[in-house]
């Protein structure tokens, strides 16, 4: 086999390790593999190398391997390559792939995930509370998922549970359903003063990077999600849109549907042909600024309470998700 293609079924094999959260042996890894073709004993040869390699090793005989931290570092790396260039691509993809009808609240949305410890689960709502209440986010409301079930495609691993919030794609798939090409120019820190906008402090544009721009200034630490949603002045996530100023009149209808069906994430839009917030538009097209889909997961981050998050996770069904409040009054009650 080509050290290329050692490399992708390395990759594969641990991302199934990672995804499942707990030892599987070969035969159940290649299953996971099997729309790929590979089989059980190809499967099992790689293992061995992988053990030898640190990158894998043995519980028992029974429940066969688990992936060591060698291994989750060697898969953060194979998946940055695997994105390079394609942001701004996986966002148009994900838009397309929607089917969301906004009336009946029915369809699929995109998904931003992040998992917690469960003993950390209610402290995780009440540092939350204060970005849905302050409208930093895609709306109010979340999906759950507890020990052992999915979401967007991701398996629960053991003592986590997996949270959700509605992306900022989303307004790409709805937008896209009424016939409005949106383009998505970048996402970067938003300023608020007093809950308003006021300028972008950092940008960066969705072609020229590997990974969400957003998970990248997340991670950095340069968000205020906290502060800002309890002040009303910081630094948030946001993105930047724009589209045909001869849909306004529909991207206006979308917005107030989508407000009433509290998926709202609109901070500010602007007029044809104008900056907005500095930023220059074209001629004809529209400039539209979006809350950032992770600020939720940004305030648990810098609060330490984050295990992990991904930006972009796939589609999920919106019966999942429930209003923010509704699950906060079940788990303070």
């Amino acid at each position: 086999m080509k050290q290329a293609g050692m490399m992708e079924l390395k990759a594969a094999i641990l991302r199934v390790l990672a995804e499942v959260g707990r030892p599987l042996g070969a035969g159940a890894i290649a299953e996971r593999l099997s729309a790929e073709g590979i089989q059980p004993r190809t499967v099992r040869y790689h293992l061995l190398r992988m053990d030898r390699e640190g990158l894998t090793r043995p519980v028992s005989r029974r429940r066969g391997r688990e992936i060591s931290d060698a291994g989750r570092r060697l898969l953060e790396g194979a998946e940055v390559v695997r994105r390079v260039g394609l942001m701004s691509a996986k966002i148009e993809a994900l838009g397309v792939g929607m089917r969301f009808d906004v009336a009946s609240g029915t369809g699929t949305v995109v998904v931003n995930t992040a998992m917690v410890r469960k003993g950390q689960l209610v402290r995780a709502m009440e540092d939350m509370k204060h970005v849905f209440v302050r409208r930093l986010g895609m709306g109010g409301r979340i999906a759950m998922a507890r020990e052992g079930e999915s979401l967007a495609g991701m398996v629960v691993p053991r003592d986590q549970v997996a949270l959700g919030t509605v992306s900022s794609a989303t307004m790409n798939g709805v937008l896209l359903g009424l016939g409005v090409p949106v383009s998505s120019r970048f996402g970067g820190l938003l300023e608020l003063r007093d809950g308003r906008p006021e300028r972008f402090v950092e940008a960066i544009d969705y072609a020229g990077t590997s990974m969400d721009p957003l998970e990248l200034f997340i991670r950095a630490g340069l968000t205020q999600v906290r502060a800002c949603s309890r002040t009303g002045s910081g630094v948030v996530g946001a993105s930047f849109r724009e589209f045909s100023a001869a849909a306004l009149e529909r991207v206006l209808a979308a917005r107030a549907d989508l407000d009433r069906a509290s998926l709202g994430g609109v901070l500010a839009m602007g007029r044809p042909g104008q900056a907005l917030l500095g930023i220059p538009v074209p001629e004809g097209r529209v400039g539209m600024v979006l809350a950032a889909g992770l600020n939720p997961f940004a305030a648990l981050h810098e609060n330490g309470s984050l295990v992990h998050f991904h930006a972009l996770a796939g589609m999920e069904d919106y019966r999942r998700f429930r209003s923010f409040q509704e699950w906060r009054e079940r788990f303070a009650g």
